[in-house]
């Protein structure tokens, strides 16, 4: 038995108001569907915090293998032919496989992109920092998106992996391209094909990157994913491209979207922002809130691997999940009060960066740019304050992001 989404609130996930505030949507879901077929999204929706758990930590039923694949369902054979570059792209490699694939991938990922790499970074990010509000201070206003929280991850991801300066900001038109189809259900040909080609684009570009780090090896992120070797393995050429990508995109979207999420809600709650100013807690915990709160990646999805009944819902072999994780982390029966922005929650397991094998390989760095940025706007900028018409939330079925924000102080 499907249970459909009532019609009223299939048609809210396209709606400008969902997009403001999703939160009563999911809310409703999580009481009265909380395992729903959606016809608009054409997949399962998991809104509650338990059973995003149960299939996350399932990859056997609930499978990476294809899951990026659901807008070429809909698709003649003769379209899915033209689109055969970006089926194959979404194939393989680390987000797109299941163990024993995954395990493989990402012990090579795991030997390549280290703690001791990440913590390296932390003098060069602090550095990036005061650079970028150096050059804003005198102004007295800043587009937090613009002048911060992008070009501080997307240098940051760029220098990791060898990219050199002046081709970072071809970066975000690809990067946006490949981000458009993600996290939506039925798709127009032309947004798909538009995906490919950001997406040939950045595999032929590293295509050459790779060819000159393999000549001449250098000390960055890419020479060494192209070295990393475990038990007489290595990724393979088209593993090596996807995962590539991977890095590039979700190495700066995610922690621009947590950099510009996390001052616009500090800033809504000015009670939460004193206690952090007062060292009541610190700013890593808060990032942490940050996280739940107003989590940037909002769906994570999964196919179906065997026909298999969950939660009174008989889902089949074929079917497309999507983990609802900012429903998720917005579940009273996981998070006490799960509406109060608490910098000092504890303890504070949310979904943001997922959980299981699959967790999230860029944590780590997210973690250490989000409080370093944060923490130095409103240590520079006491009187930081959001201007008239800040705000404004992007209609966007994968994240929670704001294409600006606009700040005075």
């Amino acid at each position: 038995m499907r249970t459909v989404v009532p019609p009223d609130i299939d048609r809210q996930l396209r709606d400008g108001a969902f997009f403001a505030d999703p939160y009563p949507f999911y809310e409703r879901l999580r009481e009265e569907a909380p395992v729903a077929w959606s016809e608009t999204e054409q997949a399962w929706l998991l809104t509650r915090y338990a059973d995003v758990v149960a299939t996350v930590q399932d990859p056997r039923l609930f499978s990476s293998r294809g899951r990026m694949l659901a807008a070429l369902d809909h698709l003649s054979a003769d379209q899915r032919a033209h689109l055969r570059p970006f089926e194959e792209h979404f194939s393989v490699g680390l987000i797109n496989c299941d163990p024993p694939d995954h395990t493989r991938i990402r012990a090579l990922v795991n030997k390549a992109f280290t703690p001791r790499v990440v913590e390296q970074l932390r003098p060069r990010i602090k550095a990036l920092v005061d650079e970028l509000l150096d050059a804003v201070q005198d102004a007295g206003e800043m587009d937090v998106v613009r002048d911060l929280a992008h070009p501080l991850p997307a240098t940051v991801i760029a220098e990791l992996l060898g990219v050199p300066p002046g081709d970072h900001g071809q970066f975000k038109v690809w990067a946006d391209g490949v981000l458009s189809f993600q996290g939506a259900g039925v798709l127009p040909v032309d947004l798909l094909e538009n995906a490919q080609d950001s997406l040939l684009a950045m595999r032929a570009y590293f295509g050459d990157l790779v060819a000159e780090h393999r000549r001449y090896p250098r000390e960055d992120l890419l020479s060494r994913l192209v070295e990393a070797e475990s038990g007489g393995d290595r990724l393979t050429e088209a593993e090596l491209m996807t995962t590539s990508v991977t890095l590039l995109v979700a190495g700066y979207e995610t922690t621009t979207t947590l950099i510009t999420n996390g001052i616009y809600t500090l800033l809504r709650h000015p009670d939460q922002l004193d206690a952090v100013r007062a060292g009541s807690t610190t700013w890593s915990t808060a990032v942490e809130e940050m996280l739940r709160f107003e989590s940037p990646l909002q769906r994570n999805p999964r196919r179906v691997a065997a026909d298999v009944e969950f939660q009174g819902q008989d889902l089949r072999r074929g079917d497309f999940v999507l983990q609802v994780l900012g429903s998720a982390n917005r579940d009273p029966a996981a998070f006490p009060d799960p509406g109060r922005f608490d910098v000092a929650r504890q303890p504070n397991r949310h979904l943001a960066f997922g959980q299981g094998i699959h967790f999230c390989v860029g944590a780590p760095l997210a973690r250490l740019e989000a409080p370093i940025a944060i923490g130095a706007v409103l240590g520079r900028m006491p009187r930081l304050r959001l201007k008239a018409g800040a705000g404004e939330w992007a209609p966007h079925p994968l994240l929670r992001a704001m294409p600006s924000l606009l700040v005075g102080f």
